[in-house]
Order: C-alpha cells, then structure tokens, then sequence
C-alpha cells in the first residue's frame, strides 16, 4: 500500500450531500453566500479570533493582505517555507529580504532581523512553520521600535494556541490556507484573519474586485472569493476537526517514542506556550545516521512511502530569488543545514498504525 505524507480527512459523502442539495435549492454557488457567511462566523467562533475573511486559497490571502496594508518597498521574511511565502511578495512588486532560522524552531530569528532593516522596510513576514509558533514578542518589540507591519503567514497554524488564545490573533494579520493538504481544508482555500472590523471591510472590499456595493468600486480589487461548495466542506470538515486532531496527536506521539533514541534522527520539540496542531511531523537527519537524508528519502520511496523533503530547496535557492544578496548561503547557514537534513513523515487521521508501524521500522533497521 502506497502512503504518503499527508491525505485530505474526507468525512463520509452522505454527510455533505445536505450541503449541495441546499446549494443547488437556493442557486447561489458564490458571492459570499449563506455558507461562506455561516463558515466565517462558525471560524471566529472555533479558532477565538474576533474577524476573518475566507479566500479562495492561502495565496491569494497573502497577496491580498499585503495589498490590504498597503506595504511596499522590502519585507523581511524567511527563506525556509513554501515558495507561495515569498511569491506573494513579488506579485506586490515588494523585494523579499531573507534572514535566517531558529535551528530549534526552524522559525524566522529574531536576534537577525534588525540587521536586515533598512530604510525601504516596510514590514516583517514571518511563517509559523510547522504550526509551532514564532517568537512573538520578539519580532512585535522589532516591528514597534521601527514601525513595521507584521503579517503571519499562518498556513500551517490552524487551530494553534499560543499562551492563552489563538496563535492567529497576533500581528496585524494573519493568514491561513485550507488547501486539501491542511489539518482544515475545504478542498482548496484561505483566510485572513483581522484585528477589527475596517480592516475587515477593506479585506472583503479587495477580494471581491474592490466593490463596495453594486455601483461603487473603491479599491484595485481581485477575485479572491470562496464558493459556497468549499464553504459548505468546510462547515463539514469542522463538525469533524478535534476528532481529527486527536488522531494527528495520537500518530505525533508513537512517533516521538519510537524515534527519541534513534542516533542521527532529531524530532523538533513542540513550543512549551503553545498547543500544537501536529500539522507536520518532521524529523532531521543529522550526519550521524547511517544515511543521509536524500538516501533514507528514496530507501522510504522504493518501499512506497512517499515522505516530504520540506522545505527544500530553500525559497532563496530558486532562480527568481537567488541573486538578491540576502539569498547567498553564507547569509543563511542555519536554514541551509535544515533543508538538507528535515523529512516530513506521513501523518494524517486515517494513518493506520500498521503502516505507521512500517514507517517507523525502516527508519529504525537502517
């Protein structure tokens, strides 16, 4: 049986055949119908954060909420995530700066970010990788001495609490993707999380061509609307979420206590703060396991386990990227080592623990 590194939780069909039968009944398949307006509100009320705007998918919410705070110039962001991180930058003509990693957290450093600041800064970018929150006092003390913007790319961090609230609620705004691969999905989609309620309307205003009403445009807007289908699996995928996250948790925790005394295989540690979403589970290989990590990477393959070399290559190592200065490998060692070393194992909440079992022994016969 082939297994893969992450699979949509698909809830039984006959559970969401009431939601197209309603859709089809009222005829209204997009334009912020009543399950777009019931997902937002069942969201604010799930995640505890007070206003979000859903999206056709994460990217267009990045690219959306970098228009919506107006940022240009240069954002410092991290190399070591999904390319859409740094896209999202260009799409808005703003020019990434990359500075380097945590080697625990994997997390953008705080202690490098204000060397990276220059007049053009207009704002900070970082990625909750994994789901583990970044340094969030740090990088807001950064962003309040020189007047930047912070904007969390929140892909991973659905569901994430950091102290005692949502991890979503911090920054100016945050961003999520529900696309299929999530621990939420709604087959594809996003969001954009906001602290108020102008924001908000500037947000839906943008992903919906600017209109205001139906004469009035106020801004350069883009179609960036979730349909009621992907609303309505959404609505769906909720009723269904902490079941979903116990099971990722339950597979996190064999994992953790098969592997802990394997030499040359590190697991991250989950942030002390925080309540983790198990959206990923990464291991590095470090030089001291009997192979490297591009070996046991193809010995997973042949045995029809199909892991994640994620993130690699570097965001900073593609070609539109990597003749900006702060692109060079010597800029960024921390985030070169763990994109050469990190495997993303399967985890999902129909992994049985047979094939997790399998999983888990090739590792450990090497």
């Amino acid at each position: 049986m082939t297994i893969y590194v992450t699979q949509p939780y698909l809830p039984p069909l006959k559970e969401f055949i009431p939601y197209l039968e309603s859709i089809w009944q009222n005829k209204q398949l997009t334009n912020c119908g009543p399950f777009h307006q019931q997902l937002e509100k069942e969201l604010c009320e799930y995640l505890g954060v007070s206003y979000i705007s859903l999206f056709t998918n994460g990217t267009i919410a990045l690219v959306t909420a970098l228009q919506a705070l107006r940022i240009t110039g240069e954002v410092i962001t991290t190399p070591y995530s999904f390319v859409a991180t740094a896209h999202a930058l260009l799409w808005n003509s703003i020019k990434p700066v990359f500075v380097d990693i945590d080697p625990h957290t994997l997390n953008l450093d705080p202690a490098r970010i204000e060397a990276a600041i220059t007049p053009q800064t207009t704002a900070i970018m970082p990625v909750h990788c994994y789901g583990r929150p970044c340094d969030i006092e740090a990088i807001q003390r950064i962003a309040d001495i020189y007047n930047l913007k912070v904007i969390y790319d929140a892909a991973h961090a659905f569901g994430v609490k950091y102290q005692d609230g949502s991890v979503l609620n911090h920054g100016d705004l945050s961003v999520l993707s529900f696309h299929a691969t999530k621990v939420f999905n709604t087959f594809e989609g996003g969001a954009i999380v906001s602290p108020d309620a102008k924001t908000k309307q500037r947000i839906d205003h943008l992903k919906n061509f600017g209109f205001a009403d139906e004469l009035t445009v106020v801004a350069p807007g883009i179609n960036g609307k979730m349909s009621e289908i992907n609303a309505a699996f959404g609505l769906l995928q909720l009723k269904h979420i902490d079941t979903a996250l116990a099971r990722r948790q339950e597979i996190d925790h064999i994992y953790r206590t098969a592997l802990k005394n394997v030499p040359g295989i590190t697991c991250l540690k989950g942030e002390a703060q925080a309540t983790s979403n198990h959206s990923y589970f990464p291991i590095l290989v470090q030089p001291d396991f009997p192979l490297s990590r591009d070996a046991l990477y193809e010995k997973l393959k042949a045995n029809d386990i199909y892991t994640r070399r994620y993130f690699y290559p570097l965001i900073s190592d593609f070609p539109m990227y990597r003749s900006l200065p702060s692109a060079h490998r010597d800029n960024l060692p921390i985030a070169t080592r763990a994109a050469s070393q990190v495997i993303c194992l399967p985890i999902y909440p129909d992994l049985n623990v047979d094939d997790q079992q399998r999983i888990i022994n090739i590792i450990c016969e090497v």
